[in-house]
Formats: structure tokens, sequence, C-alpha cells
């Protein structure tokens, strides 16, 4: 399955569906009965079948994203993962299994919350979980590799200023990029207490867990599975090859710090709960190990009373006894905002460019709920969410500025000016090596899938 895929997988589930789940589930599944598959591209080693344009097809019409003419695009952006894929094989470009896992758990259980089941899941896609969990391991790997290349092949462009104040110049007004309705926002989190006696319990239950594995009583791959509440419990509680900096330092101070994969390590403590350890294999600066991850239940008592404080905390601010600003670098759990007057900040995964500005839909869920119903300058009621860390916590958030939508302009929107010629830098140095690769990759494509009018030349040799 291709790039477009994951694309309109990732749409359906992060946006409600225009057309109910029920009128979709007769459209797959005829797919599959009636498709007779075959190979009708083979990039390098990689084949595309018809199966796969197919389902990529049927999944974008039903997201209501209907692609022109997709016998013809879907085939060529498929191949064109291919060889990204194709170069990050030859490159010897690996991927964390860790962020495999943790993308896939993710998407299914998004996917599952969307339909309500896991079976109207499983009804949606024709498939058992089982077998849209492997579908989707191979999918993230595939485009795991592929951005890593893509990363390598855009890591040296830069964008000098000028250049931007000549893009902004030069195009025209109503082709400058539209900025949709953006805010800023400050948040003050507090962490609700864990009692004693469930810290005490879940400490039993790792050491119990240890002890078995020490013994030879049980396998702890077997013990992740049953009884981990990390994604990677699907896969024995295996994370991967991963360096010192992908990890939490307390579970990278213990991890890095084994040595004998028969043993199981000390209970860590971390900020997504408490773990027990187990090596598997070391490789230069990277270790591979499996754990056992269990997170404290918080009583509602305790969220109760963090939420009482918090609203006497946004009381007190509104009496100007101080400010937001002072409160969050004083009382604020959250460490990633306390040092910044709270101010929530937004993080382009693909250029690592920092902002504070977020579009609702790019703020956690909890939280654009809550700053939706806000007027610039108002402080919310205290209220729980889930953070990014999976710990369950209290907050109150206060709407520091809304910019609404509007053409980009230099005084105001230099940053996404900025990254508007940064992408088209990338993408012009991504083209051309696309171009390239064509001339140097096998190409097959069935006589029958031919008659197109490619975006990119050189695929029929």
């Amino acid at each position: 399955m291709g790039y477009w895929l994951i694309l309109y997988i990732e749409f359906m589930i992060k946006k409600i569906f225009a057309i109910a789940a029920f009128t979709l589930v007769p459209m797959l599944s005829m797919a599959q009965k009636n498709v007779v598959d075959q190979i009708i591209w083979v990039v390098g080693n990689e084949p595309i079948l018809l199966s796969d344009v197919e389902e990529t097809r049927i999944t974008a019409e039903a997201s209501g994203m209907p692609i022109d003419n997709p016998y013809c695009t879907i085939p060529e952006q498929i191949a064109v993962n291919k060889l990204f894929v194709h170069q990050a094989e030859l490159d010897s470009v690996t991927v964390s299994e860790g962020d495999i896992i943790r993308g896939v758990e993710n998407r299914i259980n998004e996917t599952i919350q969307t339909f309500g089941s896991r079976e109207a899941m499983e009804q949606m896609y024709g498939r058992t979980l089982s077998q849209i969990r492997d579908n989707l391991k191979k999918q993230y790997r595939e485009q795991m590799m592929a951005n890593e290349v893509r990363s390598k092949l855009t890591k040296d462009v830069k964008v000098t200023p000028a250049e931007v104040r000549e893009y902004y110049k030069n195009v025209p007004t109503d082709s400058l990029p539209f900025i949709p309705t953006q805010v800023e926002v400050q948040i003050i989190t507090s962490t609700p207490k864990v009692a004693r006696a469930e810290v005490e319990r879940i400490e039993a239950k790792l050491r119990e867990y240890a002890r078995r594995v020490n013994s030879g009583e049980a396998d702890f791959s077997t013990l992740a599975k049953f009884y981990s509440e990390d994604g990677s419990a699907r896969n024995g509680g295996e994370l991967g090859y991963m360096g010192r900096s992908q990890l939490v330092p307390e579970f990278a101070n213990v991890a890095f710090s084994l040595n004998d994969p028969k043993k199981v390590s000390k209970i860590v403590r971390s900020e997504y709960g408490y773990h027990i350890i187990q090596l598997i294999d070391k490789k230069g600066d990277k270790v591979n190990v499996r754990h056992i991850l269990l997170k404290p239940h918080i009583e509602a008592s305790e969220i109760e009373k963090d939420i009482l404080r918090l609203d006497s905390i946004a009381t007190d601010i509104r009496a100007k006894k101080f400010t937001f600003d002072e409160a969050a670098q004083v009382l604020s759990d959250d460490k990633d905002t306390r040092n910044n007057h709270g101010l929530m900040a937004n993080v382009n995964q693909q250029t690592g460019i920092v902002s504070l500005r977020f579009e609702m839909k790019d703020l956690p869920q909890d939280v654009a709920k809550v700053v939706d119903t806000l007027k610039v300058g108002e402080i919310s009621k205290a209220f729980s969410m889930t953070n990014a860390k999976g710990q369950e916590v209290c907050a109150i958030v206060k709407l520091k500025d809304r910019i609404e939508g509007h053409r980009a302009s230099m005084t105001e929107d230099f940053q996404t000016l900025r990254e508007e010629v940064l992408n088209k830098r990338s993408d012009e140095a991504i083209e051309k090596w696309i171009q390239n690769k064509i001339k140097t990759t096998y190409v097959r494509i069935h006589p029958e899938w031919r008659n197109c009018n490619f975006h990119y030349k050189g695929w029929i040799k």
C-alpha cells in the first residue's frame, strides 16, 4: 500500500466522515470481492497491485477526497514512494520499530473510537484487526523509510530573509498563502497525586513479573503482550533500536546500563508510568529493549482536588493578585511551557520550526474544545485532560491572542512565508531527484496501464 493510502487513512481518522460508515462497508466489500488482483507496475523489485490502487481509490472517494484520473494518478504516486523506499534500502536506512508500533497502535485506537467498536472497524475495512495491524505496519515502515530519504535530500536547503522578501514582492496578492484563524494559548497544568497504595500495587505487580522472568517461569515478551499498557505490548514490549535521546532520561539511564539479556531491570519511574526493562541487544550507540509499562490509576477525588486548586489559582489571576505568566512559571507542572510564560509551542514535525500560533485543528483536542469557548484574555475553568504522554492531568488555559484568517503579510507572517519558500525549494530538490531516480531504476508498467499523461517523464522505457 502506498503513500496516498496512508494520507487518506489519516484523513479519515482525524476528520468527521462525510459519508456514514454503513455506506462505506458495501463499497469496500464489493471491491474486495470483484477485483481480480494483478501486478500493474513493478518499481525496482517492488510490485504495485491492482488491489492497492482500488483500495486507495475507494478510501479516497469515501472520505470525500476523490482523485482526478485515479488509475493514472494513484499508481504513479505509489511508484514514487517505492523509489524512496528503494533508495532507503540502498542507503541501509533503519527506522525505529518502537515508532512504528506506537504509530500503528495510535491509529488503530483512534479508528476504533471513530467507528465505536473494533467490530465496526473490521467490518469497514473487510479485514480482521490482526490483518489491519500488519498492513499498517508495512505502510508505516515504508513511509518512515521514505521520509528519511526525503529529509536527507532537503536537509541542506536554506532560505534567506532576502529570498522571502523577494518571494513576497513578486507573488500576486491572491496567490499568497491564506492563513486560517490561529490562536496563542497559555496553559497551567497540575498532575493529580497518585495514592501510595496504588504505587505499591503497581510495584508489587512489576516485581512479580520480574521474578517470573528471572526464575525462568515466564517469558518477558509474553508478559508484555498480556499486561503492558504501552503500544509496544503487541510486539512483546520491544521498542526497536533507539538512541539515548529518543528515550526519556530515567528510562534511558537504566536501559543503557543493562548488560545481561536474561535479567530484568529494577522498576523505573518515568512521566509515562512505571516500567521494568529487559535488554535484547546493543548496537553502537543504540539499544534495543523490551519493557512492561503500568500506569497508575488516579482516584476521582484527587482529580477533583486539583480542579478546585486550579480554579482557585484562576480566580486569583482574574483578581490580579498575580499574572498568568507568573503562576505558570511557579505553579505549573508542565515542564515544556512553564519557563515560557505558559505558552504552548507548535512544532512543525517536518521543518522543526517552532511557532506560538496554532490552528484550532493542531491543538490537543481537549484544549481546543475549551479554547473555542474563550474570548481573548479570558481564562478557562479547570478541566481534566490526557496529555501527550498519556497522563491524566488537570489544566486551566488562557486565550492570549486570536489572529483571524487572512492573506499572509511580511509583518505578521514572516515564518509562514519562510516555510512557504522553504517548501518550494525543498519540493524542487525532491522533484529533481525523482526525475533522475526514474532514469536509473527498473520500471515496468503493464501495457494496459501505460496510456496516461504522467506527472513525471521517463516511466515508460
